[in-house]
C-alpha cells in the first residue's frame, strides 16, 4: 500500500486529449501541451496546469531545488503582491512601463504584481543580516511572476503569469560575487543537463536588471524569440543584442573633399544606390529617433538595418520613439529622406563602429534632392557615441576569431547577472565589516523560467506523434496500456501495481469503452518514455515493452518486464 500513490489509473484521471490543434496555436509546444491535456487556457497569457502538466512542472521544480540546495541556497517564499515604494526607490516602478501590473487597494495604496524581486530580497537581507559574519548568503524562491505582455502568445512560452525560480546572492566583496556567480553558472549547467535540454550559454545585456556581467542560457528551438550567434570555429556564443565589435579607425589623409551631388527623387537607400550605381554598403543610413523628447540620429551602413532593441538598451530607462512628420517642422537641418550627419544642429549622433573615424560615405546633404559623397567620419562630422546598433546577420565575423557567425533562434530558459551594488545602494544595504566599519553589500541575480522550461522541453522533445519527455521530467516512468477487455485490463493493472511497488511512477490506461487505437494514440501523444502494452498475449502473461522515443519493441513476461524496467 505504501506504493499505491505511484500508480495513476487513467479511468480516474482528469484529462482529455484533443485530436486537432487549437485554432490559435502557432508553435509546437502550444499545440502538443494542449492536445495532450497538460494545460488549458484560462485567459490571454494565463494558463491552468492540469494533473499531467503539474507533474512535469513539479519534476522541474524538484530538480531546480536539489541543485540550488547543493550550492548552499536557502529557499524562501516572498509575496507576489508588493508595495510600490521599493520599486519607486530603484526607479523600476516607471522603468517597467506598461509591462508592470499595477493596482490599488481599497484605501488607494499603490501595489504591483511582482515581475522580479531584487528590491524585496534586498530589504529582507537588510533586515536579517547586519555583520560580515552573516554573509555570503544565497536565497531563492520558486514563485509565480507577472508581466503584462502586450501580445501574449505561444502558449506558456510567453504568458502574463508564469513560474520562475529567482535567486539572489549577497557578498561583501566583488571576489565573493564572482564566486557566487560561478556557483550558479555551474548549477544551471547541471539543472539543464538533468532536464535533458539542449542549451547554449551566451553573453547577454543586462537590460532593466542593471549590473555588469550577464549571461543567458538559451535552448535552440524554432519557436524561440531570441536570436543568438554561434561561432563554428571557437567557443563564442552571444545573444545578437550583446555582440560588440572593436572600433577600427582608418587613415583618411588622402580622402577627397566632401562634394554635394544632385540626386533627385532618391529618398531611400535603394533609390540612391540605383541612381548612383553604387552598392548600398557605400552609403550611410541615418535613422532619426526621439529620446526624452530630444532628436537623436543613428548611423549605420546603408546595407544594414538598425536593431532598435540595441538602441533602446543603450538609452534605457529612457523611452525611445521614432520621429514623426511634426518633428521636421521648423527644422531646416532635417530634410526627410536626405539627412546627413554633417551640419546637424542640436542632434546627438550615435553610430555603429563600422562608421569608424576615417571611413568615407555617401549620405544626405540635408537638402531636398541632394546627397554628398566623400563624407568622412571624424573630418566632416563627429560621432557622439559609438554603439553596436546593427542587426547581426548570418556570416558576420566572429568578434573573437573572425569566422562567419551562424544564427539560430532559441528560447531563453535562464539568465544570470552580476548586479553589483545597484540595489544595495538604493536601500543602503551595509553590514559591519571585519574592521568595524560599514561595508556595502554586492549582489547577483539569477533566474530560471520553470514553466517556460516545460515549453522548451516540448519544443525539443517531440516527433510527429506527440511528446517524448526525458525520463526525469516525464509525468510517469511507464505508461501501461490495456489493449483489450477484461483479461488485458487485469494484466495491465497487475503489472502496474508491481512496477509501482518497485518504486516506478506508473500511468495505466484502464479506461473502459476506449478502443486500443485511441489508447495507443494517446500514449504516444502524452510521451511517457516507456510504454507497456497488455495485448493479444495477455493470456500467456506476456506484454510488449516499447521505447517511446526510438520505437523499439520487445515482448517480455510480466516478471521480465518488471525486472528490466525497475533495474
Amino acid at each position: 500500500m505504501a506504493h499505491a500513490a505511484q500508480v495513476q489509473r487513467m479511468s480516474r484521471l482528469m484529462f482529455k486529449t484533443l485530436r486537432d490543434d487549437p485554432a490559435d496555436a502557432e508553435v509546437l509546444s502550444h499545440k502538443l501541451l494542449v492536445r495532450a491535456g497538460f494545460v488549458r487556457r484560462t485567459a490571454a497569457g494565463v494558463w491552468s496546469w492540469l494533473p499531467l502538466g503539474k507533474k512535469v512542472l513539479a519534476n522541474i521544480e524538484r530538480i531546480v531545488r536539489e541543485e540550488m540546495d547543493a550550492i548552499g541556497g536557502q529557499e524562501v517564499l516572498l509575496p507576489a503582491l508588493l508595495p510600490k515604494e521599493p520599486y519607486e526607490a530603484t526607479g523600476r516602478w516607471e522603468e517597467y512601463g506598461a509591462e508592470l501590473f499595477r493596482l490599488k487597494d481599497r484605501r488607494g495604496g499603490d501595489y504591483l504584481l511582482g515581475p522580479t524581486h531584487e528590491e524585496i530580497f534586498t530589504q529582507l537581507v537588510k533586515d536579517q543580516c547586519t555583520s560580515y559574519k552573516d554573509l555570503p548568503v544565497i536565497l531563492y524562491q520558486i514563485q509565480t511572476k507577472y508581466r503584462d505582455e502586450a501580445r501574449p502568445r505561444a502558449g506558456i512560452l510567453r504568458g502574463r503569469e508564469f513560474q520562475m525560480k529567482d535567486s539572489y546572492s549577497f557578498d561583501t566583496a566583488d571576489e565573493g560575487l564572482a564566486e557566487s556567480y560561478a556557483l550558479h553558472r555551474a548549477a544551471y549547467q547541471r539543472i539543464f543537463e538533468r532536464l535533458g535540454l539542449d542549451y547554449r550559454i551566451c553573453a547577454a545585456i543586462a537590460g532593466a536588471m542593471g549590473g555588469s556581467k550577464s549571461e543567458e542560457f538559451l535552448a535552440p528551438a524554432a519557436a524561440g524569440e531570441d536570436v543568438f550567434a554561434d561561432c563554428p570555429s571557437c567557443d563564442f556564443a552571444a545573444n545578437t543584442e550583446a555582440i560588440t565589435y572593436e572600433l577600427k579607425p582608418v587613415d583618411a589623409a588622402g580622402a577627397p573633399a566632401l562634394e554635394e551631388i544632385p540626386t533627385p527623387d532618391t529618398p531611400t537607400i535603394e533609390t540612391l544606390a540605383a541612381h548612383l550605381d553604387v552598392p548600398a554598403s557605400a552609403t550611410l543610413k541615418n535613422l532619426l529617433v526621439k529620446v526624452g523628447g530630444e532628436i537623436v540620429a543613428v548611423g549605420v551602413p546603408g546595407d544594414r538595418e538598425v536593431d532598435m532593441g540595441k538602441v533602446e538598451a543603450h538609452f534605457a530607462p529612457a523611452v525611445v520613439e521614432l520621429v514623426t512628420a511634426e518633428d521636421f517642422v521648423g527644422r531646416d537641418d532635417l530634410v526627410r529622406g536626405y539627412v546627413g550627419p554633417q551640419g546637424l544642429e542640436k542632434v546627438t549622433y550615435l553610430a555603429d563602429p563600422r562608421i569608424a573615424p576615417g571611413t568615407a560615405w555617401i549620405t544626405g546633404a540635408n537638402k531636398e534632392g541632394v546627397h554628398a559623397k566623400n563624407v568622412v567620419a571624424g573630418r566632416d562630422f563627429e560621432v557622439d557615441a559609438y554603439v553596436d546598433v546593427v542587426v547581426v546577420q548570418e556570416g558576420d565575423p566572429c568578434p573573437n576569431c573572425g569566422t562567419g557567425l551562424k544564427l539560430d533562434r532559441a528560447i531563453e530558459i535562464g539568465h544570470i547577472f552580476q548586479l553589483g551594488r545597484k540595489y544595495a545602494d538604493a536601500f543602503q544595504l551595509d553590514v559591519l565589516g571585519q574592521n568595524g566599519k560599514p561595508v556595502r553589500v554586492t549582489m547577483g541575480s539569477y533566474g530560471i523560467g520553470v514553466s517556460r522550461a516545460v515549453a522548451a522541453l516540448a519544443e525539443q522533445h517531440a516527433d510527429d506523434k506527440g511528446l517524448c519527455w526525458p525520463r526525469e521530467v516525464a509525468p510517469a516512468d511507464v505508461h501501461v496500456v490495456a489493449a483489450g477487455k477484461a483479461k488485458q485490463t487485469e494484466l495491465a493493472l497487475e503489472i502496474a501495481d508491481q512496477l509501482g511497488a518497485a518504486g516506478l511512477r506508473v500511468l495505466v490506461d484502464d479506461r473502459p469503452g476506449v478502443s486500443p487505437g485511441v489508447k495507443f494514440t494517446d500514449a504516444e501523444l502524452i510521451g511517457v518514455p516507456t510504454i507497456v502494452v497488455a495485448g493479444r498475449r495477455a493470456g500467456e502473461g506476456v506484454v510488449e515493452v516499447k521505447d517511446r522515443r526510438t520505437g523499439e519493441r520487445e515482448e517480455l513476461t510480466v516478471a521480465e518486464a518488471v525486472a528490466r524496467l525497475s533495474a
